[in-house]
């Protein structure tokens, strides 16, 4: 016999007597339309899905918390933010990450060559700042308004609903700009082994704000502390017959065991101005920013040490947006960074619900006293953001009556922007020989790059067609050379291996 509190009710709160069959007439009979159990039951079944993120579909969310050294690299953090999560040593801020693959649904594969989603939401006491990154520094395209047509070129036919590499190829020949995200990804680190062992990037270029409103520009990078490992085609062909979601079980297993994963966090920062002498734009995010010019920064660990509770509630329903920002973190003009920051709110919207902020995944638990609008109402509004003492008839700004108020304004030196307006794209693109001593990545290689053997983005297949022009894949040299230092593969062959054994799964 069950105790109280393992008693099945329903949802109303009533004890299940009868759970394994409906209530008939006779055992053989019809049965009725009072059987609310079974009609909760089965109505909530029929509700469980919501709809699956166009992108980033397949992922899976961790709990840690993010260390802060307290400076930016040898810097006092205070010179270049005024953002309290960094502001101390030994400051430390609860968070939860979401790794995911891009293109494929649900339950896709996480063998595939693909870029992998790296979304970090920090539970800060300004309210939650959410970094939403991927695993690779780049992207395919600079301006939003390309976004749909890149994520279509990428999804299956629209009629045969597969996906066609001749879809993609044509595409992408078409984009210049999308040569330096193909590099990366056709190279040993397209397949990441494993989330532990993946990096992270924030992509796009973001601002610093200081106390006294002086800014920079500045760059996110995460380090795993296990080292980046990458399969080749042939071994994540293996891994995808044996487990999809294998990736998904390492994590989970390695955290269970204790074995908690570790990522530094680095940023590289740059004067807020637009760097005539460079020839590439700081605010396009199809390019990196060569260490050597823009060193690294420490500026924290972050640690992760607890699985969710319900896969649900904790994945499906966490909602990250780059608008997320806390004070003294702010936008740059990347027209990608603009472009997202719309796109993923109103996604959530459309997903999770106008409400979906109110779920606890997404709350912001490190703000003391939670958060206080006027919102108020909605599909599945429950509760109130009151703050104490408000006046609950007030749900109005300004009122004299005990109602909320402004915060106080701070510092802040806002860019002065002269032009034209009208649709342009950035004036220095250099879409194949970005930064100085650009190289043909097969002369760097000694082959070809990584081969698409595994997964979906294999390059095989038919012809784009006769408007398709061939692009040379270039890439930095001294990005892979950052890259092969941090990389290493399972059988140990480094960069150049990697390459040269997967030259004919590029053509096979």
């Amino acid at each position: 016999m069950a105790s109280n509190e393992q008693i099945l009710t329903t949802r109303q709160g009533h004890p299940v007597q009868y759970n394994q069959n409906m209530r008939t007439i006779g055992s053989r009979g019809p049965a009725t339309l009072e059987n609310y159990h079974f009609l909760e039951k089965i109505s909530h079944f029929d509700r469980e899905r919501i709809p699956e993120r166009v992108v980033h579909a397949r992922g899976f969310v961790a709990y840690g918390e993010f260390e802060a050294t307290g400076k930016i690299g040898h810097e006092p953090a205070s010179k270049y933010t005024r953002a309290r999560i960094f502001s101390e040593a030994g400051k430390r801020t609860p968070l939860a990450i979401r790794f995911s693959t891009v293109i494929g649904g649900r339950d896709s594969s996480e063998g595939a060559r693909d870029p992998r989603g790296f979304a970090v939401k920090f539970y800060t006491e300004d309210g939650n700042w959410d970094l939403v990154g991927n695993n690779l520094a780049v992207f395919f395209i600079r301006d939003a308004i390309k976004f749909p047509d890149v994520i279509h070129s990428l999804k299956p036919d629209p009629i045969s609903f597969r996906q066609e590499p001749a879809r993609i190829l044509d595409f992408m020949s078409q984009t210049p700009e999308s040569m330096h995200m193909l590099t990366h990804l056709f190279s040993p680190r397209g397949i990441p082994a494993t989330y532990r062992h993946m990096e992270g990037f924030g992509v796009n270029t973001y601002k610093m704000v200081n106390a006294e409103g002086d800014t920079v520009l500045v760059k996110y990078h995460w380090h795993p502390r296990a080292g980046v490992a990458s399969l080749s085609a042939d071994e994540a062909a293996k891994v995808q017959g044996q487990d999809t979601g294998h990736a998904t079980r390492d994590l989970f297993d390695a955290i269970e065991r204790g074995e908690y994963p570790q990522w530094d966090f680095y940023v590289q920062i740059m004067e807020d101005h637009d760097h005539a002498e460079l020839d590439w734009d700081p605010l396009d995010d199809t390019k990196i920013w060569p260490e050597d010019q823009f060193p690294l920064h420490h500026v924290g660990t972050m640690t992760l040490n607890r699985n969710v509770d319900d896969h649900h509630n904790e994945n499906e329903q966490i909602a990250m947006g780059t608008g997320v920002l806390v004070d003294g973190l702010d936008f740059s003009d990347d027209k990608m960074l603009v472009g997202r920051t719309f796109s993923y709110s109103d996604t959530q919207r459309y997903r999770v619900g106008p409400n979906y902020l109110q779920l606890p995944v997404n709350s912001p638990k490190g703000l003391k006293g939670g958060p206080n609008t006027h919102q108020r109402g909605g599909l599945m509004s429950f509760g109130t953001d009151l703050a104490p003492g408000q006046n609950p008839h007030v749900n109005y700004e300004p009122s004299i009556t005990g109602g909320l108020e402004e915060a106080e304004k701070k510092p802040n030196t806002p860019p002065e922007i002269n032009g034209q307006l009208g649709p342009a794209d950035l004036e220095r693109t250099n879409d194949y020989l970005h930064g100085r001593g650009r190289v043909l990545h097969d002369e760097r290689l000694g082959a070809r790059p990584s081969g698409g053997g595994a997964g979906r983005h294999d390059p095989g297949g038919r012809p784009a067609g006769p408007g398709a022009l061939p692009v040379a894949p270039v890439h930095d040299p001294r990005r892979l050379r950052q890259s092969c230092g941090r990389v290493h593969r399972q059988d140990g062959g480094g960069c150049e291996a990697s390459s040269a054994a997967s030259h004919a799964e590029l053509h096979r």
